[in-house]
């Protein structure tokens, strides 16, 4: 089995956004502070000829001929940590984001083990994202790669396209299950086998694999003495950690966006699908993904007791190389409706730049990201802020908001004037506009950046220790 990263997902349907669109979002976590992420866009192909190879797990299989282009977030150093491709939309307006780490049970594995191998998340956005047409075609051609070649791991999938959302989850060597998530829902997952009850009679809202229900009943997988087929409850772990380290993330996300629902951040039985007291917003999602059990006693940078801040794991961390929220709009033509919010700082502490994806490049400082520390580069320049303000967080947290505050507003103007040229534009010259519209907000997010950075050294060189009040009458 592979090792595994540590993630937190949210999926929205459509009738459940402010604005009408599809979203769907995740915490790219790893295990160290620094894996120094890219974002670029992979160019469409034709006639290709080619054998894709993972370098961590000797995964290989042939790549199809055509692909579209698609826009990917992959390791800064392959050589060392892998591809992992993390987040994309292609041209076809299909977004995909992979993978959410989850753990099948012993049980269900040691009937159906994992394949060393086999398909694993440092090669499954490169070998599924360029080739699909929709979401549902997202999670039946990957569900047809697990079948021919298993999985070395346990993972979940984000697919969504401008009218549907769905989660997969492969909990077994060659066992999956996906869910439509409904039009008027959310879900927020976070590193546990998610999905519950599994309609087999519903084919257009649930997809599976092949035997899968024979397979339960054969090695008698089911605990529940009704028969009913709850997936996490068959696949998924409930133990310890989990309730430290998991369901607490899901607590808080539902309790953002349900806060008048009463329930416990250690509950092994939080709902998968809910639907929030309000229509969501872009905003809403990042909240929950820059988190850190704020206003409760287990805000690590709040007033708790030492034992509660340390009590769960929060929801941002030092380790979210990759933040993204991927949005497929309704209210504008097909052709500028992609955006891709992206985060390579800490998301607690730095702003989320929408790209639209409908673009030929992607600009140099988030494309070519050095593997040491340099501030040309996106990745650094924003991992620097965040330390920087988490220095001295009491100082320069209000400072932070309102840099934050003051980045979101100058975005949201900025699009809505792209938004309004674009719809006059078509083919080869809208694409141009995009693409430079694109560059344009990475020159201006720099701008406010370095200077917020400056401030922060200007202000920290005055709050050192090492500091003496002088009387002039000595």
């Amino acid at each position: 089995m592979m090792m595994e990263q540590a993630c937190t997902t949210i999926l929205v349907g459509k009738k459940a956004t402010i604005d009408g669109s599809t979203m769907i979002a995740r915490n790219d976590d790893t295990f160290l502070p620094l894996t120094p992420q890219r974002f670029i866009m992979q160019p469409a192909v034709k006639n290709r000829k080619e054998t894709w190879v993972s370098n961590k797990n000797g995964f290989s299989a042939p790549l199809p001929a055509k692909g579209y282009r698609t826009t990917m977030t992959p390791n800064a150093d392959v050589a060392k940590n892998g591809v992992f491709g993390e987040s994309s939309i292609n041209e076809k307006n299909v977004a995909m984001s992979a993978t959410e780490s989850v753990y099948g049970n012993p049980a269900a594995l040691a009937h159906d083990p994992w394949v060393e191998n086999g398909l694993a998340e440092d090669s499954i956005q490169d070998m599924v994202a360029p080739y699909i047409d929709s979401a549902r075609d997202g999670v039946e051609y990957l569900g047809k790669l697990i079948k021919q070649y298993g999985s070395p791991e346990g993972n979940g999938v984000l697919f969504s396209d401008k009218d549907e959302v769905w989660y997969m989850e492969i909990v077994t060597g060659h066992h999956w299950a996906a869910t439509r998530i409904p039009d008027d829902s959310y879900a927020i997952c976070a590193n546990q086998v998610a999905q519950d009850y599994i309609d087999f009679k519903d084919s257009k809202n649930y997809l599976w694999s092949d035997g899968l229900e024979e397979f339960v009943a054969k090695y008698h997988l089911n605990p529940n003495p009704h028969g009913k087929f709850n997936f996490r409850k068959i696949f998924g772990t409930d133990n310890e950690k989990d309730r430290h380290y998991n369901t607490p993330r899901v607590w808080y996300g539902q309790k953002l966006f349900n806060p008048e629902v009463s329930q416990e951040p250690e509950s092994s039985d939080l709902p998968f699908l809910r639907k929030a007291n309000r229509l969501l917003s872009v905003a809403d999602l990042q909240a929950v993904l820059s988190s850190h059990y704020n206003e409760t006693p287990f805000d690590p940078l709040g007033h708790g007791s030492e034992e509660d801040k340390r009590r769960y794991r929060p929801i941002s961390l030092n380790r979210t190389q990759n933040s993204h929220v991927l949005q497929i709009r309704n209210d504008v033509p097909e052709k500028q409706a992609a955006l891709m919010w992206i985060c390579f700082g800490v998301p607690t502490f730095t702003p989320y730049l929408p790209f639209y994806t409908n673009a030929n490049d992607t600009d140099p400082s988030w494309a070519n990201t050095p593997l040491k520390f340099d501030m040309t580069s996106a990745y650094w320049m924003y991992r620097a802020l965040s330390m920087l303000t988490e220095s001295h967080y009491s100082n320069f947290i209000q400072a932070n908001r309102d840099y934050l505050t003051a980045a979101r507003q100058a975005q949201l103007a900025h699009l809505e004037a792209t938004d309004k040229v674009a719809k006059k534009l078509e083919g080869k010259a809208l694409t141009d506009y995009l693409t430079k519209q694109n560059h344009k907000l990475v020159a201006d997010m720099r701008k406010r950046t370095e200077e917020q950075i400056a401030s922060c050294i200007t202000e920290g060189l005055t709050l050192s220790k090492l500091t003496f009040n002088m009387d002039i009458n000595l």
